[in-house]
Parts: C-alpha cells; structure tokens; sequence
C-alpha cells in the first residue's frame, strides 16, 4: 500500500471517528425511560476515546502529508434505546474490523507506531463493543 493509499483509509476511519461523536451524543440526548440517567451517560463517556480517536487519525493523517476530512460517515437514526444501543454495536464492530485490517496495512508498510497505535484502538473499540453487548444482552425488546 503506498502512502496516498493509507491517507485514503485513515480518512475514512477518521470519518467513522466524527460519526461516532455526533452518534454518542446526539443519543445521549435522545435516551428515554427508566434508564435514562445511565443511557446518557454511557454515551457520553463514550465521546471523549472516539475524540481521542479521531484526534490521532488526524495527526496521522497530516504527518503523512494528507489533509484530514471533516465529513462525517453518515449516522444511523434510531428511536428507541435500544435501536441506539443496536447502532452503538454495528459501528463499534465496523470500527474493530477497519482498525484490524489498517494496523496489518501500517505493518506491512512498515510503520509500527501507526499499527500499534490501531491495535490500542481496536482494544478500546472491543472494550465498547463488549460493553453494549452486555447492556442489550437482557434489553426487552
């Protein structure tokens, strides 16, 4: 993969980044019912790693000349709490897998900062994963 390639790809994982922003905290708005309280937490704290997040792929993306996006990928709307929670997990999953796949492309090229840094984020991106799970794993329907 040459270098103008991996800018393309960090972009659309930095893209995931800011769509995982709005995502977490328009649903923290959003959240109804009993649980609310706890809802809106768990989506909150969920915006400051995807910051981090984004903010690395940012200056990753800089460092090897490219310019980053600032377009989110699109956010899936969702009414109930649980079809946040559903779309929470969805794009976790997605961002595990694009994280997995960019850290074995950094690799390959030769730059194991970068892969290191994307194996640390697919742990984070597991961490949210694991946790919406547990959350939905008793969620009535």
């Amino acid at each position: 993969m040459d270098k103008q390639t991996m800018i393309d790809r960090l972009n659309e994982d930095l893209a995931g980044e800011l769509s995982a922003i709005i995502q977490y905290t328009t649903y923290a708005a959003k959240a109804t019912g009993p649980y609310r309280p706890q809802l809106s937490a768990f989506f909150l704290e969920e915006v400051a790693d995807e910051q981090l997040h984004a903010q690395f792929l940012a200056n990753k993306i800089v460092a090897l000349g490219g310019e980053p996006t600032t377009t989110p990928r699109a956010v899936t709307a969702a009414q109930s709490n649980r079809e946040m929670l559903e779309a929470v997990l969805a794009a976790e999953r997605q961002a595990m897998t694009d994280y997995t796949e960019r850290a074995q492309q950094a690799d390959a090229m030769g730059d194991k900062g970068l892969a290191v840094q994307l194996e640390d984020m697919v742990r984070d991106e597991s961490g949210h994963s694991e946790e919406t799970e547990r959350i939905l794993r008793d969620w009535p329907l």
